[in-house]
């Protein structure tokens, strides 16, 4: 079943809402697992192909399928009873809501270009149910999301051209550095993230991209980067290529 699904489910979302090697990926099995049964794909043979190509359409497309996964994942944690602090509780609510509000926002600019439909996203529960085991994992996971959703807004943005489509990624990642700040001090980690933290690390980073370096600035992943870091934690199951990503 689908991410749309699990979206209709819960009061936050009506509210707001190291692979890649042969460019050709299935971002499956580990992750979001707790998620309402609704949203899990029972049938794997009509998994949609994602293919974002490398122009602003694919580039706003491609912040969507992150925002996407990112309104799965808060009402798959609210939904596990796993958090009973009512004050993280109704943080991570609020969380949601921004991550459900950011999709219809992206919807909406998008328009007629948007090249894949909520319902579309097929999410796998083995791995879900691993990582909402606990509150530790859970906010780690968080962490490791939004944290992640800065790189990639971060490192996509320089190539948009679109004056609107660069104005919607500008508005939206500087809400998810807020976001992963706010979730690393509910688990007394440091507010910025370390060299050690990062899914990719200097060695691999580009160069070009990232003249900046420390505690002080956000490192910039490629798209590529990107969804071979999501890869790594098995969120999706739909196979994504084109040359953004390639």
């Amino acid at each position: 079943m689908t991410i749309s699904d699990s979206l209709s489910q819960g009061s936050i979302s009506a509210s707001r809402r190291t692979l890649l090697k042969w460019g050709f990926v299935s971002v499956g099995t580990a992750m979001l697992a707790g998620v309402p049964q609704a949203l899990m794909a029972q049938n794997m043979g009509n998994v949609k192909v994602l293919t974002f190509n490398a122009d602003d359409k694919g580039i706003l497309n491609f912040a969507l399928l992150l925002e996407e996964l990112e309104a799965a994942y808060y009402p798959a944690v609210i939904a596990s009873g796993k958090i009973t602090d009512a004050k993280e509780l109704d943080y991570l609510k609020a969380l949601g809501n921004h991550e459900a509000t950011h999709v219809k926002f992206l919807r909406g600019v998008l328009g007629k270009d948007v090249l894949f439909q909520t319902n579309e996203l097929n999410l796998n529960q083995n791995g879900l149910n691993a990582l909402l085991t606990d509150r530790t994992k859970i906010l780690n996971t968080a962490v490791t999301l939004e944290d992640l959703g800065v790189h990639a807004y971060n490192g996509a943005g320089p190539s948009l051209t679109n004056p609107t489509y660069i104005l919607a990624a500008g508005s939206i990642v500087s809400v998810e550095a807020r976001h992963a700040a706010g979730v690393r001090s509910l688990l007394g980690r440091p507010t910025t993230q370390t060299d050690n933290e990062r899914l990719v690390q200097n060695s691999d980073l580009n160069a070009k991209m990232n003249p900046f370096k420390g505690r002080a600035y956000d490192e910039l992943f490629t798209p590529k980067q990107v969804i071979s870091a999501v890869a790594s934690l098995n969120i999706l199951n739909n196979p994504i290529n084109g040359s953004l990503v390639a």
